[in-house]
């Protein structure tokens, strides 16, 4: 009897209250920090983040332009790094500032092979010119030997 006494007055006190513009504060519920903790940490090992769950667009989740900024910064510091180590010229530096502005290297990978495959290209050109020029020399020299075989002769 004393508790229904009891049930009774609270609840009767809970209504008086709420006719007469007083609301109690109701305890607030919240995830424990350990289950919050344990969810993050699924979160990062990408559970919990299919189609079902998403609730902004792409962008809105993960901004374009901010995708854009990071992969920019990591494209010209590894340009000013291969500078600076002397792997790459002024000149090239140059080239592919400017092609990395266009967005012609998807990430920093794609960049390095492309300015290996550009200094191995240069390289070969360089030798073959130069077996051009030896074999310049040489037919010159040819030339000049067989004008100077036939004025003897004459």
């Amino acid at each position: 009897s004393t508790i229904q006494s009891q049930v009774f007055f609270f609840s009767s006190r809970r209504r008086h209250t709420r006719c007469s513009g007083v609301s109690w504060a109701r305890r607030c519920v919240q995830e424990t920090g350990s289950r919050a903790r344990r969810f993050a940490e699924s979160r990062r090992k990408g559970r919990h983040t299919g189609v079902g769950k998403r609730k902004g667009p792409l962008n809105a989740r993960m901004p374009g332009k901010v995708l854009w900024m990071r992969r920019q910064r990591v494209l010209r510091r590894l340009l000013r790094k291969y500078r600076e180590a002397k792997k790459i010229d002024k000149n090239l530096y140059h080239e592919f500032y400017l092609a990395a502005k266009g967005n012609q290297f998807k990430n920093k990978k794609v960049l390095i092979e492309a300015i290996y495959r550009t200094k191995s290209e240069r390289v070969k050109e360089a030798q073959v010119a130069e077996q051009q020029e030896a074999r310049r020399k040489k037919n010159q020299e040819l030339r000049a030997k067989r004008e100077a075989i036939k004025i003897k002769r004459q």
